[in-house]
This record gives structure tokens, C-alpha cells and sequence, in this order.
């Protein structure tokens, strides 16, 4: 299926329908709902936030990049509706993600997931991502498994 990946606004109520939605998903996961070291993100702090939406309009998945220092950003509220998982909506939205980053002149993408996620943990290897050591708020922290990838060698 095509997927239209849009630039939106933090608080577009689709936007903010799928962020609850993996919340949700998440904290069923983790039997918890601290999973999520460090700062949550907001309006303030997503300098981009993409939904991907079906031909006929619907919003099944979205992502944003948190900027961070030194030419790097961090992928952030990665998620696609349950019903549209291997249908491509993850990887056109990462690989927009990939494009706005480019286009913001960044040369790093980092992210978070975790332990009880291994479909993202698949996911995110088979699309370049490689497994690095947790960074910032991530640090010793047993729920965070971490990944980067370089969009320079992407290039």
C-alpha cells in the first residue's frame, strides 16, 4: 500500500489519537506506565512530527525527531496502528523521518526501544539501524535498548 507521509502539527488530533494509542500499547507491554526514561516529548521539544496516512485519508502511524546536539536527532513516538504493521507504513515513515532530517542538515538519528518490543527491534535493524550503546537518559537502564544510524553513509 502507498502511504502519504505528512508533516503535522504536535497537538492534530490524529497526532495526538496515535500517540495515546502507543502509550496504550506500551504500557501493556511493560505491565507499567514508567517505561520512558528521561524528558517526554512535547510540542516544544519535536522540531518535526510526521503522520502517514492511507490514500483515502486515514492516519495509521506517525513519528517525530527531537533535535539533539552535534548534527543528531532522536526518533520519537514511532508507532503504526496494529491493523497496518508490515504493510510498509513503518518504513515510509522512518525514511521520511530520514528526509526531514536531511533536510534540517542532520547527520545522526538515534532512538529508543526496548526489550519487550521486539518487532521494532527487527524493524529497526532490517532498515539500517544498528544496535549501539544506550546514550543520555537511556544509561543503565535495563527497559532501553538503543540504535543509530548514520545518514551520511545512508546518502
Amino acid at each position: 500500500m502507498q502511504y502519504r507521509i505528512e508533516r503535522t502539527d504536535w497537538h492534530d488530533p490524529d497526532a495526538e489519537r496515535l500517540r495515546a494509542a502507543q502509550r496504550t500499547e506500551l504500557d501493556a507491554r511493560y505491565g507499567t506506565d514508567d517505561h520512558e526514561p528521561g524528558a517526554m516529548p512535547t510540542a516544544d521539544t519535536v522540531a518535526v512530527f510526521l503522520v502517514a496516512r492511507t490514500p483515502d485519508g486515514t492516519a495509521v502511524g506517525c513519528g517525530g525527531l527531537r533535535l539533539l546536539d552535534g548534527g543528531t536527532a532522536e526518533i520519537k513516538r514511532m508507532y503504526v496502528d496494529p491493523a497496518f504493521r508490515g504493510t510498509g507504513a513503518s518504513t515510509a515513515i522512518v525514511r521520511g523521518l530520514e528526509r526531514e532530517a536531511a533536510r534540517l542538515g542532520l547527520d545522526r538519528l538515534l532512538l529508543e526501544t526496548g526489550p519487550a518490543q521486539p518487532d521494532a527491534m527487527r524493524f529497526y535493524e532490517r532498515e539500517g539501524y544498528e544496535r549501539i550503546e544506550n546514550f543520555g537518559p537511556y544509561r543503565g537502564e535495563p527497559l532501553s535498548v538503543c540504535y543509530a544510524r548514520s545518514l551520511v553513509a545512508a546518502a
